[in-house]
């Protein structure tokens, strides 16, 4: 039986449905993250799990407890927010502590797990620092420690790396993912970031509007995307003609390779040049659109802008897409 189940649940506004027919079953110790475009529903979907927002309709469970109506403080989650919510008065270990203070555990008892959890998240030496003192990524690490420090069932993650630079949000990311491992307490974690969720979940599910349009395990969702809007939300894809039906496939940019023209699927031009660092990508005008094709710096000559080339891919590379249904 699954530890964290979401049977059919709906959350209305009047005749708005915000989010429709959810359906989720999640194993004990595993890192799922809900991906998606802002307002989807995924945050209204956390926030039904924490107990922040009310149920229309369906049930949550949660090791084979039935808590859709029960309140956030019976359910005893753990829930890093997307502001952090320390408190800016207390310290370090005092803001860690609170939780424990509040579930009246003994004083040696919360010293030694609010120790363990600081020094879990490599914040020990800064225990006496207040909030304000501290780096964004300190901070999340405080609020980190926070919710785990009361050994949660669940921990919710509500976007907890959006307020970090480019770099610091990468390097946290597999930290966040190494600390979960270390603890394995069963994640859910919310994040429009397509990188985010694809680098350290076990699973991902993609809602659109409320609905979802596929749960799998990230490089199975990354591969094999099941409709247009999966193969352009989660990375980017070019969208190209197959048979004479009019269905449509999903060709990763990474998958085409220069040749010279007339050696390939396709002539084109190249359009556009981009560097990117790691990479080289290049928009090419041919006969089946505008295609985006990213290749390695990995000294290969480049081609110039205006260049006529021939684009070769795998057959396999051709992934058929589905209408736009919105079922899992």
């Amino acid at each position: 039986m699954s530890f964290l189940t979401l049977v059919d649940v709906t959350k209305a506004y009047g005749d708005v449905a915000v989010v429709e027919g959810f359906n989720l079953s999640v194993e004990q110790g595993e890192f799922v993250s809900l991906l998606g475009p802002s307002g989807c529903g995924k945050t209204t979907t956390l926030q039904m799990v924490a107990g922040f927002v009310d149920v229309s309709r369906g049930q949550i469970t949660l090791g084979g407890r039935d808590i859709t109506h029960a309140t956030p403080n019976s359910r005893g989650l753990g829930i890093v927010f997307q502001s952090y919510a320390l408190f800016p008065h207390m310290s370090v270990w005092d803001n860690v502590s609170f939780g424990l203070e509040m579930r009246q555990v003994p004083r040696q008892q919360r010293q030694e797990r609010v120790d363990a959890a600081l020094g879990l998240v490599g914040l020990s030496k800064l225990a006496q620092r207040y909030p304000r003192e501290l780096s964004g990524g300190q901070r999340q690490r405080v609020a980190l420690a926070r919710a785990l420090v009361i050994e949660p069932p669940v921990l919710l993650l509500d976007e907890p790396l959006s307020n970090l630079d480019a770099k610091l949000r990468e390097d946290m990311q597999f930290e966040l993912r190494q600390i979960q491992r270390k603890v394995g307490t069963t994640t859910v974690m919310v994040t429009h970031d397509q990188t985010e969720a694809l680098s350290i979940s076990d699973r991902v599910v993609v809602m659109q509007a409320g609905r979802i349009t596929q749960v799998d395990a990230p490089f199975k969702l990354y591969e094999h995307p099941r409709t247009r809007f999966i193969s352009g939300f989660v990375g980017k894809a070019n969208l190209v003609p197959m048979g004479t039906g009019g269905a449509l496939a999903s060709l990763r940019p990474e998958k085409l390779r220069f040749v010279p023209a007339g050696a390939g699927q396709v002539d084109g031009e190249v359009r556009e040049r981009f560097f990117l660092g790691s990479q080289w990508l290049y928009r090419v005008d041919s006969a089946l659109g505008e295609l985006v094709v990213v290749c390695p710096n990995d000294g290969t000559p480049r081609l110039d802008e205006g260049a006529r080339c021939g684009l070769a891919w795998p057959d396999d590379a051709l992934r058929p897409l589905a209408n736009e249904a919105r079922t899992a």
